[in-house]
């Protein structure tokens, strides 16, 4: 029996649509031995836990008990959506530097020490930083406005927006042992949080951070650039393949046109159809079913069935150099010596990932005060659902004509 398992807390919307939807499509294709379930855990002995082919993880993030049964798991061949070896070395910081090494624009950013010491920790434990720390640098690079954030954090926990030196050093004491980053404001004209499922089937939904969390999602917004979804498309395709996050949104503020990702590390992402609106439910419910039997179709016992991101697989496939073995030369009688002939060394060639070329637009530096949203250009294009393994294969697509007659909205039609 392959087991699609669903290890979740709190939430109470998502994790139940899931276990049914999988199970009504497992129905509908005939396929035998292979079922949905929410995970069920009495006892964990090490390197004793393939009850599971697949495992969607949705808390792990709170539950340190859960990262290590999830890790078991995966030793034994579990494929644990999303691979939790990972998860628990990402963070937002390090995203970051690896956002601008494969070209999507990200805001500038610091990363600072903790405003109180870490337990167990003195003076001397800190005798590599330079005191006084360049302040002023940073503050002459971000420019305030600015944010201030847990360099590994989530769910808009300890989120500050600083709005002057004297001002960013009263909250940075209030975050004590937490390592904050400061981040420079991207006064935007267009958000989006974009589902990604398999790392290039992306899901874009227009968003509104400022709002209160449940009025976030904007639903009949209005058109957008259809230039600056296909950016924002590439963007996130780009980001998933490098992370190898299976499950994940991830957001952008666009600035003159460019999209800037903001967030991106969101392994256990907002799926409750009250705050994501039942169009978007629909889609992640029916495409994060979709995904959970395949792997669990590819499943193979005892093996590693994780996915891991071109940031780790890349370094893992580079070639080894080869080097020749010298031959003696050997004596003949009768003749003149033959002088041996020593091979020389091959040069070892550096392979580097190949990497898709972006041309990167200039964007302006932020200013102090809030932008004033921008009226959109006249060729306009509706926020769509991008699935780029699934478009040319799955079903047919339904257009609609919007109220205000804008260009139409192309979506998939869910499997019932």
């Amino acid at each position: 029996m392959r087991k699609i398992g669903i290890l979740f807390g709190q939430e109470d919307t998502f994790p139940w649509a899931f276990i049914d939807r999988v199970n009504e499509k497992i129905k509908a294709q005939g396929i035998k031995n292979m079922m949905a379930e929410a995970v069920s855990i009495d006892t964990v002995e090490q390197a004793k836990s393939d009850e599971y082919a697949v495992i969607i993880d949705r808390i792990s993030q709170d539950v340190p008990f859960y990262r290590a049964y999830l890790k078991n798991a995966a030793i034994t061949g579990t494929a644990v959506i999303n691979n939790p070896f990972w998860w628990s070395a990402d963070e937002k910081f390090f995203n970051n530097a690896l956002a601008e090494s494969i070209g999507v624009p990200v805001p500038k950013t610091f990363i600072l020490p903790s405003s109180h010491r870490p337990e167990g920790t003195d003076e001397n434990s800190f005798r590599n930083m330079k005191f006084p720390f360049d302040w002023e640098k940073m503050f002459k690079t971000i420019g305030f406005p600015a944010y201030m954030k847990p360099h590994d954090g989530g769910g808009w926990k300890s989120v500050y927006r600083v709005e002057s030196p004297e001002d960013l050093w009263a909250k940075h004491g209030e975050t004590e042992n937490l390592v904050m980053m400061l981040q420079e404001e991207i006064n935007f004209t267009e958000y989006f949080r974009c589902y990604a499922l398999g790392t290039d089937q992306i899901h874009i939904m227009q968003y509104e951070p400022r709002n209160p969390h449940h009025l976030r999602y904007v639903l009949d917004g209005p058109p957008v650039d259809k230039k600056i979804l296909d950016l924002v498309e590439s963007y996130c395709i780009k980001l998933n393949k490098a992370l190898g996050y299976d499950f994940n949104t991830v957001e952008f503020a666009v600035r003159d046109g460019v999209p800037y990702a903001i967030d991106f590390c969101n392994p256990a992402p907002d799926a409750d159809i009250h705050s994501v609106g039942q169009d978007n439910f629909d889609w992640i419910v029916e495409n994060a079913a979709d995904m959970a039997i395949a792997k669990a179709k590819q499943y193979k016992k005892g093996k590693m069935n994780l996915t891991w991101g071109t940031f780790v697989t890349d370094q893992m496939a580079a070639p080894k150099a080869k080097t020749k073995s010298v031959s003696k030369a050997k004596k003949t009688k009768g003749k003149a010596p033959v002088t041996k002939a020593v091979a020389k060394k091959p040069a070892i060639k550096k392979v580097a990932a190949k990497k898709t070329p972006v041309k990167m637009v200039a964007a302006k530096e932020a200013t102090a005060t809030k932008a004033v949203v921008k009226k959109t250009p006249a060729k306009k294009a509706p926020v769509k659902s991008v699935s780029a393994k699934a478009a040319k294969t799955k079903g047919k697509t339904v257009a609609k004509k919007s109220p205000a007659k804008k260009a139409t909205v192309t979506k998939k039609a869910a499997k019932k």
